[in-house]
């Protein structure tokens, strides 16, 4: 159980590192260099191998919390840690849940044309669901980093 915790610690940690960093560093750029710069990057990077790493990283940090909390509730872990492992599970579900209107409106970033009129309102949205995504991230890690601790 203490491996998969740790392994679970890791995934989550940097998932949480990549959602601030998308929230606090990356987005905020946009309204210094305009929507159509903005759109560029995203386009050569969220939706070039961003695609893939970030799907990656957000589907094994669900899924390794998913798996510790199972594994919690069928072995012997204290009721503390099954409890913290249960609520950050339940919050990867719902950051899962949010990258579903976070992707979309990637997407049709990806698709739009480059004025501002028509990019600034796509990226105000990706904006508002990143912050909600990353504050459910990083609660995610901090229960699993609680549940880990010796």
């Amino acid at each position: 159980m203490a491996w998969l915790v740790v392994v679970t610690l890791l995934f989550n940690g940097v998932l949480s590192g990549l959602s601030l960093d998308k929230v606090i560093v990356q987005l905020p750029a946009r309204r210094r260099i305009g929507a159509v710069a903005y759109a560029h990057y995203a386009r050569a990077a969220d939706l070039g191998n961003g695609v893939v790493f970030y799907a990656l990283a957000g589907v094994g940090a669900a899924a390794l919390t998913i798996a510790a909390f199972a594994v919690a509730l069928t072995g012997d872990a204290a009721a503390p840690d099954r409890e913290l492992l249960g609520v950050a599970a339940a919050l990867s579900v719902l950051h899962s849940a949010t990258t579903v209107p976070a992707a979309r409106t990637m997407f049709r970033v990806g698709r739009s044309p480059d004025t501002g009129a028509s990019l600034a309102p796509l990226l105000d949205r990706f904006a508002r669901v990143s912050a909600v995504r990353a504050a459910l991230q990083v609660a995610a890690f901090l229960s699993v980093a609680i549940a880990a601790r010796p």
